[in-house]
């Protein structure tokens, strides 16, 4: 899914769901959930959109209808020694694509 196609989905409230996905190296990628299916964001190339944080994220993003979306850390309880039995969870922290910024005083 590229930007523009992300924007009308959105304004048209069709995503159920944003997830802005950490992976290691400082980078994050964006995937919009329709209908139960992941459509990862991609450029003009059709190659994945990084982003540097959730800020930048939230820079690009701003256009969109103000919507919740998840930071979402993959488990690595998979890559741990002797955590073969234990249920395998990604840590998933709700966000705003807008920050609370404006208005503070501080």
């Amino acid at each position: 899914m590229n930007f523009h196609e992300l924007t009308s989905h959105a304004k048209a409230g069709r995503i159920d769901e944003l997830n802005l996905i950490s992976l290691e190296g400082g980078i994050y990628l964006l995937e919009a959930r329709m209908h139960g299916a992941a459509h990862p964001l991609h450029d003009a190339r059709g190659q994945a959109l990084p982003f540097r944080s959730v800020e930048h994220a939230r820079q690009m993003l701003h256009t969109l209808p103000n919507m919740e979306m998840n930071l979402v850390h993959w488990s690595v309880q998979d890559e741990m020694c002797g955590m073969k039995g234990i249920p395998e969870e990604d840590l998933r922290i709700p966000l705003a694509v807008r920050s609370n910024r404006a208005g503070r005083v501080g």
